[in-house]
């Protein structure tokens, strides 16, 4: 009999099987525009899939509520001195399994239920986390926002502190998702030493340009900081908490068992891959070329004719109005028409946006996962031509299918994952053989 624990994927379940390696196939063979991806080593990839997903390890290191727990405590001991190292942090909690818990455990920590925020606007740039009605922190807490100004499309921080001061939040968070420019936490630490309240920063889109000082760090500045683990920080998707010494046992009982019960393993392992790979010299050649290539993106998609929110980019996403008042077309609609031509970004909604979320005027384009393929400026400048192609004849068959076939030159001559696109093609061949 076929001993099941022994199994390959394939051989134990074709339908995920095929799932798998239609993905891996998509990611390779198309062009990943969206800001919040990117595609992490090998190596991370190995450690997501090793035997410490087998375990659990409810507590923090030396200090288990089960036994067995001693290589656990070397992955994890080296994700937290990894990340603490990265970002000068006294302290640091590797355990969120993402974003999302990561902030609700430092809004736990710092609040009362009931008590106010300040948050970014989420049609501003803003995120769900930081207010949102719907959300967990909108329920929870009595929420004040602030935008970006009508004119520049960027913060006003003298509007902010007038907000600060009407409203009187305990705790003003900042950071977005769709936010283009440099963010200054400096400023906005001293609006909120000027109402005696605390600073949440999240930093989850920009903490890899964070780590290698390539945009201001809210380290000092800010009581709590907050990121993801993917995003331009390459590594596992997770969350990940930095503090000061003075509220790191408040953290981490707000952490386990606050939000969550038996951490991830299997993904600490691979967070602790990421930072030691942040580590190295050549990420921040990496972060370098994320932005050079951001900024050759915006100035061609802006040569084409197409109007780039706030003027430019100074991080890692461009945000494209798409729809031009009334003159273009909505974001849903160039989100489907690139995917039909092989090139993957979400809509987005724009500051002042006349259309609703599901609709947008804008779409939110990256550069974090085509500069890990290897790609320059020479090579984004293509993908501006491809994209700016299929949104000026979004309804054309003949320009997807013209398109598709050029992003797939594009991508091949930047291979992605080819031994398990190999291993994938080669299954899918012996299938057709049967």
């Amino acid at each position: 009999m076929n001993d099941r624990r022994t199994q390959t994927l394939a051989e134990a379940d074709s339908l995920i099987n095929d799932a798998v390696n239609n993905e891996v196939a998509r990611q390779s063979e198309g062009l990943e525009l969206i800001a919040s991806e990117n595609f992490v080593s090998e190596a991370v990839l190995e450690a997501m899939g090793s035997v410490f997903t087998n375990k659990y390890a409810e507590g923090y290191p030396k200090k288990r509520y089960y036994g067995g727990c001693e290589f656990v405590d070397v992955v994890e001991q080296a994700a937290i001195d990894r990340a603490k190292h990265i970002f000068g942090a006294e302290h640091a909690n590797v355990q969120p399994h993402s974003g999302a818990q990561a902030n609700m455990a430092v809004l736990l920590t710092a609040l009362e239920h009931g008590d106010t925020i300040l948050g970014m606007n989420l049609s501003h740039g803003g995120h769900l986390t930081h207010g949102h009605p719907l959300n967990f922190s909108g329920i929870n807490y009595k929420v004040a926002d602030y935008g970006v100004s009508p004119e520049t499309e960027q913060i006003d921080y003298d509007e902010l502190q007038r907000i600060a001061e009407n409203t009187r939040p305990k705790l003003i968070i900042c950071g977005a998702s769709a936010y283009p420019r440099i963010i200054d936490f400096a400023r906005i630490a001293e609006i909120a030493r000027s109402i005696g309240a605390r600073v949440m920063a999240d930093i989850a889109h920009i903490a890899g340009l964070v780590a290698v000082g390539l945009h201001p760090s809210p380290i000092e500045h800010a009581d709590f900081v907050t990121t993801t683990t993917h995003k331009t920080l390459r590594g596992p998707r997770g969350g990940l908490i930095l503090c000061r010494a003075a509220d790191a046992k408040e953290i981490d009982k707000k952490v386990f068992p606050g939000v969550q019960g038996g951490p991830l393993v299997h993904i600490i392992a691979a967070k602790a891959v990421a930072f030691g790979e942040a580590l190295r010299d050549d990420f921040k050649v990496y972060q370098r070329q994320v932005l050079a290539n951001a900024q050759v993106l915006a100035s061609e998609l802006q040569s084409a004719g197409f109007r780039i929110v706030s003027g430019g980019t100074d991080n890692h996403l461009v945000l494209v109005d798409v729809f031009n008042g009334g003159k273009g077309i909505t974001g849903k609609v160039a989100e489907k028409a690139l995917e039909a031509a092989g090139i993957t970004v979400n809509k987005n909604t724009i500051p002042f946006d006349t259309n609703s979320p599901f609709v947008t005027s804008g779409i939110r384009l990256g550069t974090p996962a085509l500069t890990t393929r290897g790609m320059d400026e020479a090579a984004m400048r293509e993908v501006a031509n491809l994209i700016a192609a299929v949104l000026h004849e979004s309804e054309s068959e003949d320009v997807r299918h013209r398109t598709k076939e050029a992003v797939w030159e594009l991508a091949s001559r930047f291979p992605l994952y080819a031994k398990r696109l190999e291993r994938g093609q080669l299954e899918r061949q012996a299938v057709g053989a049967d």
